[in-house]
């Protein structure tokens, strides 16, 4: 996702459509915080925030993130606050009541059918999901320029090597997405 298209989805007048302006939040929450997993996102609690740093462990690698808390990811988590209920910082997991790993499952069931709709209204040509997220925020740093290693420990992933596999996936995924364009006029 280029970063144009996060401009245009962010821009987006979503006022009258609550439950796409929610999946719009929780997309843009993944791609500034160097695109968390909404995994993550769903068991990040509040006292994983203090002293304007975010801190939580990836719950794929065990690996512990540190994350500088920022004015946009303040302005989404207030957006909600009244929705988060109980420990946590999104209202992602609201019930205390409904098992957790079905209220994360659902939630990311309705949110990325809801960004599909999002795509749409920005006249985006592919099919968004949460994890657009973490790969436009990927790509849009290797676009910078930003080192392999920057982007890996941002990404938290294991190795240099998993952030080389993982954008040689993305470099592939424009390829396949130009040649489904230059094919679509045959």
């Amino acid at each position: 996702v280029p970063l144009k298209a996060i401009k245009r989805i962010k821009e987006l007048d979503l006022t009258l459509k609550p439950h796409l302006d929610y999946a719009r939040d929780m997309f843009l929450f993944s791609f500034y915080t160097r695109g968390m997993s909404f995994i993550d996102m769903a068991y990040l609690k509040k006292s994983d925030l203090k002293n304007g740093i975010l801190t939580y462990r990836r719950r794929k690698t065990g690996q512990q993130l540190t994350i500088k808390w920022e004015k946009c990811m303040e302005e989404i988590m207030n957006k909600y606050k009244d929705r988060s209920a109980m420990q946590y910082l999104l209202p992602i997991i609201t019930s205390p009541l409904t098992d957790e790993r079905v209220q994360y499952m659902n939630a990311l069931s309705r949110v990325n059918v809801a960004l599909k709709e999002v795509a749409r209204l920005v006249n985006l040509q592919i099919p968004l999901t949460m994890y657009c997220a973490r790969h436009g925020w990927a790509s849009v740093a290797k676009s910078k320029n930003i080192p392999l290693s920057v982007i890996s420990e941002g990404m938290g992933h294991d190795s240099e090597e998993t952030t080389r596999i993982y954008l040689t996936s993305l470099d592939t995924s424009v390829v396949d997405r130009a040649n489904s364009l230059i094919l679509k006029d045959l």
